[in-house]
Formats: structure tokens, C-alpha cells, sequence
């Protein structure tokens, strides 16, 4: 059953169908195949019962918010500040690059929208200064990484959401495990910069330039300390967080930086709409596929597969690791976590792994798969912005795609890294 669910689905998807409709028909084609007609009722319940969750409802409000906060402008004022801190390294504009991902990471929880708005900024700026216009855009779509590690994540509001894991301990476990990623990436950034003489600023930023800089970008740093402040204080929910987001994006586009007018509203929920659209039929279709997996059980096959190499956690964790970095360079991310979450979740815990650390490990490993050939959407937007091929990005980004697995690791062997900060909240 296995082998033809995948060879249905991967004929669908070379053929160039959209993953949703690809993962729904596969589903059908399996009840075709079982021979079961009735089985074709339960095709609408189950479509809805996979989007059927509360905590869902987070990741729209979290896409207008990320909208809304692109419209009025934040980005520029996002890398003058980060430029404004690190500009005078070697390789600056490179570092500023990774430093507003960090910033950027806190309204967005989207590495394709980072990429996009930070990219359309720096690439040229960066080619302009003396930079490789390959490693520019390879930066970019690296650094991008961190938008969905450091919360708010898109990502790890459906992991939490479909294997009922808090929301909030998983978005407080991402905190240290993002930091790690944009210092390593700096460094990386850095050794790169010395070794071909990119250039820096001649001095450091005077005082007066850093206050200036953090006035103009005070209003956009404050939105990921009002959403987590609230979250890990148990003022309100991430659901309730994410709505806050939206209304504080519209409060500082329209009254405060007055670059979001009314108008634009229709045109901003039109794009949460058809964004999130994808997503959730995505979701919704593969819950179909995960229904069958389950009563064929085949999570329990697979489990034993795995327990029958070792019965040792890392030893576990490394093969699922490795599982998912592989499927995650042909597969939509959303779809992988919907797919294998329910699988590879049971098992990691039944071999004393916590659920929220699995999620950041799962999370940040198909994170990993944006930046990664032959599917990645971040290389994508970075070849749109940049007009190299994808084999040039691809060249130039292998660098860091080995840092951050080496990051994975780090995250994955060492639990107090990403349980330290849950823990400190009581999660």
C-alpha cells in the first residue's frame, strides 16, 4: 500500500499537478484501489475535520500581520538598524542580512516572505558594494531559514496543532536554537567576507546614529516582544497573539508610519486568502492520506522498522534527521510535517524524546529544505530577485546548508538548547 501511494503521488507531482490536489487524488486512487466505494463519504468529513482545529487559526491572522507589517515599509527600517549594528564587520552588508532575517524573523514566521522582502533590498545593495552577486543571494536565502525558527512559525503552528503539543513551549523552545543559527551563519558570513576582502564600513556607527536607528525601528521591534511577552506570560493564547499581531501591523502602518492606507487592506487579504488557501488544502488533502496510513498502520510498521535497527534515541533521531532532509528536497515542507509528523512523532517520543524538542528538530530540519536544490522556495525567489540560474545559487549556498545541519545536529543531540527556555516557562 506504501509503494503505491508514493508511485501515484510522485507520478502526480512530475506530472505538475499542485501538492494539494496531488495529495487528495492519491487518496482516491487508494480507495479505488481497496475497492471500497464507501469509503468515498468519508472523503468531505475528513477534508474538514483536518482543518477543524482552533489553534489553526493562528497562522492566517500571522500571514496578514507579516502583510500588513511588508506594506508599511518595515523591512528598510529593519536593515538600517541591523546595518547600523554590525555594518562595520568585515562583510557587513552580509551580516546586516542575517541580523534583519533575526529581527524579521519576529512578525513573520515565513522564510519565502524573508527572502522576498529582504532580498529585493540587499541583493542589489550588496552587489553594489563589491559582493558576488551569488553570494549574495545565497546569504539571503540562508538567513531566510531563521524566519521559521525563531517565533512566530507558520510551521510550528501545525506541528503543534495536529500531534497536540503547545504552541507556545514550541515557539518558546525556537528562540535559542534561531540565535544559534544567525551566529553561526555569521560567522560563516564573516571567514567567507576576510577570504575574498568584501568590504566594511570605515567606522562604527556614533551613538547618535544607533538611537536614531532604533527609534525608526522601535514600533516593528516591539511586535515580536508584545506577541511572545503575551504568550509565555499566559496573557493570552498564541490564537489570541496572532490577532493582537494583526492589530498592532495595522496600528503602526496607518497611524504611525502612515504607509498602509485603507485601500490596501482588500489587496492584503486577498494575498492572506490565496496563501493561506494553499496551505490549508495542503493540510486538509494530506489528513485524508493520514487517515489511511493510520488504519492500514502503517506508522506502526515503520516505527518497528526503525526499532529494529536501534532502540537508541540518538541513534533514532539521527535516521529521522536524515529521513527528513531527504524527503524535504522533494517535497512542500507542510506536507512532509502533515504526512510524516503523525509517523515519526510517536516514535521519538516512545524513545524518550520530548515532544517539543522533536517539533523544533522536525521544524528546523524541513526548514532546512527551503534552501536546499531541487525544490527550494527560498533558491527560487532568491534566482527571481538575483537572475541567476538555480545551479549558481546552488553552488555558492552549500556552505551554509552545511552549517545549519550541523546546527540541526547541535539541536538535536543537545536537548537543553532548545528545552532550556520552555522549561524556564513551565512548559
Amino acid at each position: 500500500m506504501l509503494g503505491f501511494m508514493g508511485l501515484c503521488f510522485l507520478i502526480m507531482l512530475f506530472a505538475g499537478m499542485p501538492i494539494g490536489f496531488a495529495l487528495g487524488a492519491t487518496a482516491l486512487f487508494i480507495f479505488l484501489k481497496m475497492d471500497m466505494p464507501i469509503l468515498f463519504n468519508m472523503v468531505p468529513q475528513r477534508f474538514f475535520a483536518g482543518l477543524d482545529m482552533f489553534t489553526l487559526m493562528a497562522m492566517p491572522f500571522f500571514i496578514l500581520a507579516g502583510q500588513i507589517m511588508n506594506k508599511s515599509g518595515i523591512t528598510t527600517r529593519l536593515v538600517s538598524f541591523a546595518n547600523v549594528l554590525v555594518g562595520h564587520l568585515r562583510g557587513g552588508l552580509a551580516h546586516a542580512n542575517i541580523v534583519a532575517s533575526i529581527f524579521f524573523a519576529g512578525m513573520t514566521g515565513a522564510a519565502v516572505s524573508d527572502t522576498a522582502a529582504i532580498g529585493t533590498m540587499l541583493i542589489p545593495a550588496m552587489v553594489e558594494d563589491g559582493y558576488d552577486k551569488d553570494f549574495s543571494a545565497a546569504i539571503t536565502a540562508a538567513s531566510s531559514i531563521i524566519g521559521p525558527t525563531i517565533p512566530p512559525s507558520n510551521m510550528m503552528i501545525i506541528y503543534g496543532s495536529l500531534m497536540g503539543v503547545s504552541i507556545a513551549g514550541l515557539f518558546a523552545a525556537g528562540i535559542l536554537p534561531g540565535l544559534l543559527l544567525g551566529l553561526i551563519l555569521m560567522i560563516l558570513a564573516g571567514y567567507i567576507s576576510y577570504k575574498r576582502g568584501y568590504p566594511k564600513k570605515e567606522k562604527r556607527a556614533t551613538l547618535l546614529e544607533m538611537l536614531k536607528a532604533s527609534k525608526e525601528a522601535i514600533s516593528a521591534l516591539l511586535m515580536p516582544v508584545i506577541i511572545l511577552g503575551g504568550i509565555l506570560s499566559g496573557m493570552f493564547t498564541p490564537t489570541e497573539a496572532a490577532a493582537i499581531a494583526v492589530a498592532y501591523a495595522f496600528i503602526v502602518g496607518t497611524f504611525v508610519f502612515k504607509t498602509v492606507k485603507l485601500s490596501d487592506i482588500p489587496k492584503l487579504l486577498e494575498q492572506t486568502a490565496r496563501t493561506t488557501g494553499v496551505v490549508f488544502l495542503i493540510i486538509a488533502s494530506a489528513s485524508i492520506l493520514g487517515w489511511i496510513l493510520a488504519s492500514e498502520r502503517i506508522p506502526e510498521q515503520i516505527a518497528n522498522t526503525f526499532l529494529t535497527i536501534s532502540h537508541n534515541k540518538y541513534v533514532i533521531l539521527l535516521m529521522i534527521n536524515i529521513l527528513m532532509l531527504i524527503v524535504g528536497m522533494f517535497m512542500d515542507i507542510a506536507a512532509a510535517l502533515v504526512i510524516l509528523g503523525p509517523i515519526l512523532h510517536p516514535l521519538a517520543v516512545s524513545v524518550g524524546v520530548p515532544p517539543i524538542q522533536f517539533g523544533i528538530v522536525m521544524v528546523l530540519s524541513l526548514n532546512i529544505a527551503l534552501m536546499t536544490p531541487p525544490v527550494g522556495a527560498c533558491l527560487f525567489v532568491a534566482c527571481g530577485i538575483s537572475k541567476l540560474s538555480l545551479e549558481a545559487i546552488s553552488k555558492a549556498i552549500w556552505p551554509f546548508i552545511v552549517a545549519e545541519v550541523i546546527v540541526l545536529f547541535i539541536i538535536t543531540f543537545f536537548e537543553p538548547l532548545s528545552m532550556f527556555v520552555p522549561r524556564l516557562f513551565g512548559f
